[in-house]
Formats: C-alpha cells, structure tokens, sequence
C-alpha cells in the first residue's frame, strides 16, 4: 500500500510504501481527529481493521503485540527522521537511491528483495520530491551502471549504497553513537 498526503495546491507526496504486516492509522490512537493521509493499494490487499477501543485493549493486556507495536512506531520514527535529513541534505538522485534501498530492504536479516509491485517513478518522484523526469533520468543511469535491472520486477543491486554513502561520511562524523 502507498501512503500519500495532497497539498491544498494538489501536490502529491508519498509518505511510506507499506507491506504485509505494517501498521497504518496510528494517529488516532493519539487523538488525531482527521486522517492526513490517503492509503491506496497498490497490489491485491488484504487489510485488517481494529477499532480503537480494541487496539488500546490490546496494547495494554497483549504484551508481545505491544512490544511489536512500539517498535514499529520507534522504526518509524527513524525512518521518517532520515527521510527528512536526505530531504534537507541529499541531492535528488542520492534520495533515490536511499529510496530504492529502502524499498528493497537494504540492511535487513533477509537479503535485499526483488521490488515485484508496480512501482511507477511517479511514485518513486513523489517519494522523494522530484520529477518523473529526473527519476527517469537516475533509473537509467543507475541501470547502466549495474546498481539496478529489470527482469521479473525491479532488482536492487547491494552496490547502489555507494551512491548513497559518497557524502555520509561528513554526516557521521557529526552523529553521536547510541
């Protein structure tokens, strides 16, 4: 499913691509009156509803559920924060490339997957603020040089974080370890 949010001007801006067990509407847990953003799926979807009432029962009796919960939420949280730090600090073919990575879950335990949804660069240009053109442009450029292919759906090659990590070296030297 695609999370996306529209401007009053009509620009659109996705928020997250989520997957098989992914949590969306969290907001009114938090007393969010008004969805800000639109789900749409982008692939045959099965979607499970909790009422809210029954989530809060949930997160308070079933502690292995909660658990998971709150790490999605600090997961989340990560992710957003560096979305925004690309945003500010990352030209738009480094986002991409960050953008790819993470939607073939770079970085995970299991090996980074093959993008088989269709996956537009209208999406991947809303993802990350730019045009489909300049998408399109970085696509071929990340083809030709080997990063990504096209047979059966998108494969991400592991070599496309050189793209991204080429400037993050300045950024870590600044960040604190945990």
């Amino acid at each position: 499913m695609k999370l996306t949010i529209t401007s009053s001007r009509g620009k659109e801006a996705v928020l997250a691509l989520l997957r098989e067990g992914d949590f969306s509407g969290e907001g009114c847990l938090a007393g969010q009156p008004l969805r800000m953003a639109t789900a749409t799926a982008m692939e045959p979807t099965t979607v499970l509803v909790i009422e809210k009432q029954e989530m809060i029962r949930v997160l308070h009796e079933e502690r292995q559920f909660s658990d998971r919960f709150v790490t999605h939420m600090l997961k989340r949280n990560i992710r957003i924060e560096g979305d925004l730090t690309d945003q500010l600090f990352n030209s738009s073919e480094k986002r991409l490339a960050r953008a790819l990575l993470l939607i073939a879950r770079y970085g995970k335990d299991e090996q980074p997957e093959t993008i088989v949804a269709k996956l537009s660069q209208e999406t991947l240009a809303g993802m990350i603020g730019t045009t489909r053109g300049r998408v399109s442009l970085f696509m071929n450029k990340f083809r030709r040089l080997g990063y990504i292919k096209y047979d059966s759906g998108l494969h991400i090659n592991t070599s496309l974080l050189r793209v991204v990590l080429d400037d993050q070296a300045t950024l870590r030297s600044t960040s604190a370890t945990c």
